[in-house]
């Protein structure tokens, strides 16, 4: 590839973070109509390859700190699955509570008036607007549902500014006073991450600077939310935190190391069989459970 078909290709791979999306957000088209198939919750268990539902697998959700579920943003049948998760769990006598990548963490004060009842919807939304470039449709029956039972809800997310300018320019870029306002973490890229991001994205090997930019900016991403849901769960240890995040910072290899490299806490990863994630080429290095037969729609 010539250098500058690479170039071209380092300006797609900044654009996604420039759009604000995860490593898998394709556009397409969602549906609220759910197939009975779907509605059944057909999920395989990756470790043994078997085909369960979801009250199967409840109590091994029960017995975690975490729960990482993820989503292509913009498809409703990835949300209703979350909202399947977070209602068994709660109505297992769970305490539940929601860490979730469309709210920065500095905006928590509103997440928490909403959780209070003392928000109105309309008001609500518009912070959710601000925080999210995905329809209001696609979450919200999360968040009515999370006002209702007066679910913790926990914004993970760190400035768009800072994580574009990462994917532009590297970490390095960041001065002292923007450094001093994240999380106490590092970002180091290492082979095993590059790998990562190179099956996911199917960048080639040698993509130059921009892609080891890129790789920074996607890491100090999952390191930082991973840092703000181990914040919560330090204050409250009693809670299962229920993560809503991209698929891409979702698998394994991302938010839930960084979690594994912070603490000693347990989770569990459940995604979306997807694009480049399916059935037949999935680990255990991957997630834990995979949810088949929840649709994709394209643009015709």
């Amino acid at each position: 590839m010539s250098h500058q078909a690479y170039r071209r290709m380092g300006y797609r791979i900044v654009a996604v973070v420039l759009l604000g999306l995860s490593l898998y957000a394709f556009t397409s088209r969602s549906s609220q109509q759910l197939p009975a198939v779907q509605r059944e919750g057909r999920i395989l268990r990756v470790a043994d390859g078997s085909v369960v539902n979801l009250p199967a697998i409840l109590q091994d959700l029960q017995s975690v700190s975490l729960v990482f579920v993820g989503e292509l943003h913009d498809q409703a049948s990835h949300h209703w699955a979350q909202l399947q998760i977070i209602r068994a769990l709660a109505g297992s006598g769970k305490k539940v509570a929601l860490g979730i990548e469309m709210f920065e963490a500095e905006n928590q004060p509103y997440l928490d008036r909403w959780v209070r009842g003392e928000t109105p919807p309309d008001q609500f939304r518009r912070v959710y607007r601000e925080n999210w470039n995905q329809p209001w449709r696609l979450y919200s029956d999360i968040f009515l549902f999370s006002r209702k039972v007066q679910m913790p809800i926990v914004g993970l997310n760190i400035s768009p500014s800072i994580v574009r300018q990462v994917a532009r320019r590297g970490f390095a870029s960041l001065t002292p006073e923007q450094i001093q306002d994240l999380p106490p973490l590092s970002c180091n890229v290492d082979e095993v991450y590059q790998e990562f991001i190179r099956r996911a994205l199917g960048v080639p090997e040698k993509a130059g600077l921009v892609f080891q930019y890129f790789c920074e900016a996607q890491l100090l991403w999952d390191s930082a939310m991973a840092w703000h849901a181990l914040a919560f769960l330090r204050e409250n240890p009693d809670f299962t935190l229920v993560v809503l995040a991209g698929s891409g910072h979702s698998w394994k290899r991302a938010i839930p190391e960084q979690i594994r490299r912070q603490s000693d806490l347990s989770y569990r990863v459940i995604l979306p069989e997807m694009p480049r994630l399916e059935r037949d080429n999935v680990s255990i290095g991957d997630t834990d459970y995979l949810w088949l037969d929840l649709p994709l729609e394209y643009p015709s």
